[in-house]
Parts: structure tokens; sequence; C-alpha cells
């Protein structure tokens, strides 16, 4: 179990991964400060569920693609429960089109929240955690099966994993983790926006268990690594996805 004075940040945590992951972490005993964007009842609904069972939760509305935001999230959640032990970087955006239909805009935005923001994060973690603290970061499996029309979405991705290596190595002193879970195709609203269901069937046949993953299956992942037992564990991608690649 993980100890009951740890306080978490989870970021993008108002629904889909994000809000089974803060549901998991506050069932632990975890403090958790859901952050949103946009998505004030969506959030409050997460935190009214988590107190409704018992645990401690907050909502914090932040716009992670503000270059200050990282440092205001933290002091929120300090300011809420304390000093963070545990952040997860869950918060992103997905839009998928072959790289020449791509605007500016669509790579600004791809890259400002799923790699500026994490990095950011990371940095003001680094700068804050305390020793024995976890991070972990949401990847994609995506990256290993390189389709076409996911390449921006991949290549940020792929900036999170490599950060995720480097920053493993330079906090291990003080024996903070870092890890990435990479989820497969996961039955959330962002998955399916915008796919026909032949489409989701044909994504649902590539696994081998033959159906998506749900949230639970990704946040169990994302628990067991800040717990106490995953400490041996650093630097690591696992790649969460019933074994489509």
């Amino acid at each position: 179990m993980i100890q009951e004075t740890r306080t978490a940040i989870v970021t993008g945590a108002s629904r889909g991964i994000g809000a089974e992951i803060a549901r998991q972490l506050a069932a632990e005993g975890i403090a958790v400060t859901v952050n949103h964007a946009n998505s004030p009842d969506a959030a409050e609904a997460v935190v009214a569920e988590i107190v409704g069972k018992g645990g401690r939760a907050v909502a914090a509305r932040t716009d992670l693609t503000d270059p200050a935001a990282a440092r205001a999230l933290f002091d929120r959640a300090e300011a809420a429960f304390g000093p963070v032990d545990i952040l997860v970087n869950n918060a992103g955006t997905m839009k998928v089109a072959p790289l020449a239909e791509t605007d500016d805009a669509q790579i600004d935005a791809h890259v400002a929240l799923n790699l500026a923001a994490p990095l950011r994060l990371m940095r003001e973690a680094s700068r804050r955690l305390g020793d024995g603290g976890r991070i972990v970061n949401l990847s994609t499996s995506v990256i290993g099966l390189y389709q076409p029309g996911y390449g921006i979405y991949a290549a940020t991705k792929a900036g999170v994993e490599a950060l995720t290596h480097v920053v493993a190595k330079e906090l291990a002193p003080r024996g903070i983790t870092v890890n990435a879970v990479a989820p497969g195709p996961v039955g959330t609203d962002l998955f399916f926006l915008g796919k026909s269901e032949a489409l989701v069937e044909q994504i649902r046949r590539m696994n081998p268990f033959g159906r998506l993953g749900t949230p639970e299956d990704i946040a169990r992942v994302v628990v067991f690594l800040a717990s106490e037992q995953a400490g041996w564990i650093n630097g690591q991608v696992i790649r969460a996805n019933g074994g489509v690649i």
C-alpha cells in the first residue's frame, strides 16, 4: 500500500484515464489534486466522488500550456495538502491527420500540451518533490506502431519518453523514480472521437485480447509505479496495451 501521508498531482484528471488514476490513488489514501483545463463540473464531480468515499481531493483549474502553470499547480497542491510526493503527467491532446494536412496551430498545440507542459512540470517536480517521490508520465503505444496520421502526437510523446529516461537518472540519487506508461487504444471519449464503429471494431480486433483497454487497466499500472513497491523500477516505459505490439 502507498503511505497515507502522500499527496499527488494528476493532470488532465477530470475524465477518462486521468480521472480513474485520481480515483485509484485516492483509494490508496493519497490526497489528490485533480487538475483540469476547462472542465470544472467534471473535475468537481471526480472530487466529490473521492470525498464521498472518504478520500481527500481538490480541483485545480490550470492551463498547462501557460509557462507559469507548473509553479501555480504545485502551489495549489501544496496549499491544499502540503508537499507533493507524486506527479502524474496525464494531460494531452491528439488530432489524427496526415502530416501534409496539418497546420502550424495543430503542431503548436500538440507540442505545448503534450511535450512542453510535462517538461515544465517535471522541472518543477525536480525542485519540489521530496526524497522518495514518484513521477509517472503518460506516453503512448502509438510510438511502437508508427501508424499514419499519428506523426505529431507520436513525436511529442517520444519526447516525453526521452525526458523520462534522462530525468530518471538525474533524480535517482534522491530516491525519486521517473517512469512512463504507454497505453494502447483505450475506450475513452478522446479515443472514440471522430472514429466510425467499423474503425473501432478494426482496432479492437488488433488486440490479442479482442478488446480495447479501459481506464482502470491503465490506472492500475500508474498506481503501482507510484507505490513504495515500485522503488526499484526507474527510467522505464511500460507498454500497457494488451500485447498489441
